[in-house]
């Protein structure tokens, strides 16, 4: 059956957002670059209008002072092509874990008027896939008043929860481009491919895996290539699992929830990633507020959670959103698998960073910076890991705390943790 698609123009599609409106933006790989930039080129038709997001990528136009006036960004968790709005004044944050915005959509705490996402073409039954950034989408396109989408054939087709009825958008515009892509594995030196070791040897066979953002994730999947029966439950995927997946090291075949399935809320990575999830009945791509629930973590035995941080300060608090008070990233998902992972039988929640920055600061500090943003109370922190070792801190004190993370820190820093350890705690063994 063919379905009769009607394309228009970015000028007729984006006239649907009026003077006022909160406008959703799709996100990670699914940024609608063409037609944001389209909205920055026509800034001067558009007042007081709220753009919110996760994770944008590529160049965002929008994210100038130029455009300030026009456009408000609200960002739900900052990304580099808008770091430099938020910090300057002219975009803002929202502190919120990952699992709780769909509520902000599904509550009307954030009513959304118009939805903006990148879909690929219909099918043949005149379905459009959500690609490979489900996440936070999914609730925006279930809530907003009218949906925009740019119709891009470079954009795969996923499994689960992303199919959207062509008939849902109030416009669609063609656009043919490249999807942006990050390359995790590149990026990764001896540092963190000795915490990938270090990390692997803490994983056992059949656990069920989550990998944050950043070099430290592809680094432990770099190391686990002898073992067997993994699986997979997170909020996002990189290249690093195709290896995992081609040598049957991931089969999910252990998992309680979702057997053989890689179940996530979004991939972000390079093209080989997105060919690879294209039309791949082995990935599920599901709402955030269902993948990152705490309680359908917990569900699978053994979760390992795998997520990186700023810094720690002595005590275990854990800063993985600023520097000070500049606004780096967000909250996330960080805090959901971290409590998942505990309340599994037999999971593993790891905070991983190396023990210096590349400017050969300390990630282990006596107090954190600050303005700096707790995302992970100490409270919550059971496994650290550096190049140097393995704390562990659940049920220490904070003697033992400071002890256990001055052991893992970097060599060169450790009688200045220890001269601060003193003076805070007055007698230190």
């Amino acid at each position: 059956m063919k379905i009769d698609v009607q394309y228009c123009s970015p000028e007729t599609a984006l006239s649907a957002i009026q003077n006022n409106n909160r406008v959703f933006i799709h996100g990670s790989a699914q940024t609608p670059t063409y037609l944001l930039d389209y909205l920055a080129q026509t800034k001067d038709r558009f007042k007081n209008v709220e753009l919110v997001f996760i994770s944008l990528q590529g160049h965002i136009s929008l994210a100038s002072p130029e455009t300030a006036s026009h456009f408000h960004l609200n960002s739900l968790f900052v990304s580099e092509p808008v770091r430099e709005a938020v910090n300057q004044g002219y975009a803002d944050f929202v502190p919120v874990f990952l699992s709780e915005i769909p509520d902000l959509f599904n509550k009307q705490i954030m009513p959304l008027d118009v939805a903006i996402v990148q879909v690929s073409p219909p099918d043949a039954h005149g379905y459009c896939s959500l690609g490979a950034s489900v996440d936070i989408a999914r609730s925006a396109v279930n809530n907003a008043k009218a949906i925009i989408a740019l119709v891009n054939p470079n954009v795969p087709r996923t499994h689960g929860d992303s199919m959207v009825h062509s008939v849902r958008f109030a416009k669609m515009v063609y656009h043919e481009a490249p999807l942006p892509e990050v390359d995790y594995g590149s990026k990764v030196g001896t540092e963190e491919l000795k915490i990938g070791e270090i990390i692997a040897g803490m994983i056992e066979d059949g656990s069920t895996l989550q990998m944050g953002i950043g070099t430290i994730p592809d680094a432990v999947l770099k190391c686990l290539g002898n073992h067997k029966n993994l699986g997979v439950h997170t909020e996002m995927c990189s290249d690093g699992i195709i290896s995992l997946f081609e040598k049957d090291v991931i089969n999910n075949s252990k998992k309680i929830i979702h057997p053989y399935k890689t179940v996530t809320g979004f991939a972000l990575g390079t093209k080989k990633l997105y060919d690879y999830i294209h039309d791949n009945t082995a990935f599920a791509f599901l709402d955030i507020d269902y993948v990152n629930d705490p309680h359908v973590i917990r569900r699978n035995p053994k979760v390992i959670a795998i997520n990186s941080a700023i810094e720690i300060d002595l005590s275990g608090q854990v800063c993985s959103d600023s520097i000070g008070t500049t606004q780096y990233s967000g909250i996330g998902g960080q805090m959901d698998f971290m409590r998942g992972a505990a309340l599994s039988d037999g999971g593993k929640p790891i905070i991983a960073i190396t023990s210096r920055t590349k400017k050969g600061q300390s990630r282990i500090v006596p107090t954190l910076k600050s303005g700096a943003g707790v995302v992970t109370s100490r409270g919550h922190v059971h496994y650290v890991v550096t190049e140097y070792g393995i704390a562990y801190l659940f049920g220490k004190n904070l003697r033992q705390r400071a002890k256990a993370l001055i052991d893992i820190a970097h060599p060169d820093d450790r009688e200045m943790l220890e001269k601060a350890a003193f003076e805070r705690f007055k007698v230190f063994h």
